[in-house]
């Protein structure tokens, strides 16, 4: 169904077409004067230029053709050149009914959806999640929901640190502990154990030992280097450990994503990019893009409108080794191959720009994507304590990603178990997703590329622009519609009704805006934007509730169009956090 705006547009084309004016001068837009009108269109004034004629002459043209509307219930032509628009409130009734009644309330799908990778979470196997692995995880998992929403093919990759000196390192200094173990003995040609000969404890303990032994011992750092090198190079009994790696480390990760309700469709690391490495540096050398400098291989992608400097782009290092330039470029060298992706969005410290411009612009000179392949750097800021500094423990160390879930979800428990209306069991569970909601929305409301404050006291909130604030808001919904069902009534197939007060009005505008809303929020990767009209649609709601006798209406037809905007308000705003990453439990 065609959506709100459009239809708002098409009527102000047609009008101004009739007038003998460029239809590209009528746009619609909602008003930044909520208090004198709706909507406003004011191509009369940049109209005003082309058609040497006054704004104020070309607005009153327009709003004296719109005075038999069916969309519009006012249009008023205000000095120098504004149009100012009010919609009527029938016709609005009618388009909230179509909401109810089609699919997606009224969202349909993107005629040629497009296949998208997004590369986030970015974890370091061997370690646990931490803070900083936060906002990477849930603007990802965010946007992925937001594309599927839309229609569209996308695909999540967690894509793992798992190459490198890091595992150099872990091998070094378990050789160290249990020198006997099979994996070291170059002339084993057995079976290697299915177990791995660590527990994830062991192994987060290992490596940050290793990486302080390498610091402080040149010796032991060579050893680690040459492991390294080694495993790179394919020694057997180093690569079943690095599967071991991944598998314990996988197992774990995958348990403090699943509390954070993020999921990945590939689960790779950059040790699956290394078969592509070899043939894609052959092919940069025979294309003359690649040349030595220094010792080093590098590929130029500095750009004559350049205003600050951009190094080259280094493929290998003077001794021949990779680096993560190197690796990130066979990535892509896979993704085209195995997936042929129309984007790929990478959602990154931001930080790192600079690094993926050189790498966007590697790829591209050198042809490893399709001219009209996308590449995009989402980049996000830093989460900040209260103190304005990088988020850390009490202790000032960095804190757990687990830990950080586990004190909000008791912070939550407390609050819901203070109001003694639930079981422990039932006040556990309800805190989880309570809990959920502040972190993801306490995250997902600022954008994206802004640094912001991590104020747990804030977050967990029942009011205010929070996630708590939400679910309570769905949650009373949810309760004055199990009420009328108790009643016996059913409103299924009632239409709702020109609304009767300015709250209402307000309500079902806010809810008529959705379609637009939820698609220029993915068209942007702006998930601030959903939660910014899901407040909006939160307090408009509030408002109608607390000045609408719902329940005690008499008026059955008016009750039951209540009630059916009731049911298009919570589909809305359960629809909103499912993009953003959560759900509302049944009470609270």
């Amino acid at each position: 169904m065609e959506n709100l705006m459009q239809q708002m547009n098409r009527e102000m084309m047609d009008v101004f077409t009739k007038n003998g004016y460029d239809s590209k001068y009528a746009r619609v837009t909602l008003s930044n004067r909520p208090d004198l009108c709706e909507f406003q269109c004011n191509g009369a004034m940049a109209a005003a230029k082309e058609y040497k004629k006054a704004p104020f002459l070309i607005a009153e043209e327009i709003a004296a053709d719109l005075a038999d509307s069916q969309i519009f219930s006012s249009a008023e032509a205000v000095k120098p050149g504004f149009l100012n628009l009010k919609l009527n409130e029938s016709f609005l009734a009618d388009y909230l009914s179509q909401m109810i009644a089609a699919e997606d309330f009224g969202n349909e799908k993107v005629k040629n959806p497009k296949t998208v990778m997004l590369d986030y979470g970015g974890p370091n196997v061997a370690k646990p999640l931490h803070v900083g692995h936060l906002r990477s995880a849930i603007i990802g998992e965010s946007i992925k929901r937001m594309g599927r929403y839309a229609g569209h093919h996308m695909i999540g990759d967690v894509h793992m640190g798992d190459w490198g000196l890091q595992m150099g390192l872990i091998i070094t200094e378990l050789k160290e502990r249990k020198p006997n173990l099979s994996y070291y003995d170059e002339d084993y040609t057995g079976e290697y154990p299915e177990e791995a000969p660590f527990t994830i404890s062991e192994l987060e303990e290992i490596y940050p030992t290793a990486s302080k032994k390498s610091k402080e011992d040149e010796e032991y750092k060579a050893r680690a280097m040459q492991a390294t090198y080694e495993l790179q190079q394919g020694r057997r009994g180093y690569r079943a450990l690095l599967s071991h790696i991944l598998n314990v480390s996988v197992t774990d990760l995958k348990k403090t994503y699943h509390d954070l309700d993020v999921s990945f469709d590939l689960w790779k690391g950059e040790s699956d990019a290394q078969p592509y490495i070899p043939d894609m540096v052959q092919k940069m050398k025979d294309d003359g893009y690649a040349y030595v400098s220094n010792g080093a291989l590098v590929v130029d992608v500095k750009e004559d409108t350049d205003t600050k400097e951009v190094p080259p782009c280094m493929i290998l290092k003077s001794d021949g080794a990779s680096l993560y330039n190197t690796t990130d470029l066979a990535t892509i060298v896979e993704r085209m191959e195995n997936y042929h992706p129309d984007e790929i969005i990478y959602i990154v410290d931001k930080r790192q720009e600079l690094y993926f411009t050189q790498v966007f612009r590697c790829a591209r000179k050198t042809h490893l994507v399709e001219q009209d392949t996308k590449l995009t750097f989402l980049g996000f800021g830093t989460m900040n304590g209260r103190d304005g500094k990088p988020f850390k423990t009490r202790e000032g160390g960095v804190m757990r990603l687990s830990a950080l879930l586990a004190d909000i979800n008791q912070q939550m428990y407390q609050k819901i178990a203070d109001n003694k209306t639930m079981s422990e069991q039932e006040a556990q569970q309800t805190a989880k997703v309570v809990a959920l909601s502040a972190v993801k929305y306490g995250d997902l409301s600022n954008q994206a590329s802004k640094d912001y404050i991590f104020d747990t006291e804030r977050f967990t909130s029942f009011e205010g622009n929070t996630g708590p604030y939400m679910l309570y808001t769905i949650v009373r919904i949810k309760s004055i519609l199990k009420k009328y069902a108790q009643t016996g009534k059913d409103a299924a197939g009632k239409k709702i009704l020109p609304a009767a007060s300015e709250s209402e009005k307000s309500l079902m505008l806010q809810a008529g805006m959705f379609v637009d809303m939820i698609a220029a929020a993915f068209d942007e990767l702006a998930p601030h934007k959903v939660c910014a009209y899901l407040y909006d649609l939160a307090n408009a709601f509030n408002h109608f509730y607390h000045g609408t006798k719902i329940l005690a209406e008499e008026d059955a037809d008016r009750q039951a169009g209540y009630i059916q905007l009731l049911q298009l308000c919570k589909g809305i705003m359960e629809a909103c956090i499912e993009v953003l990453g959560f759900s509302a439990p049944e009470r609270m």
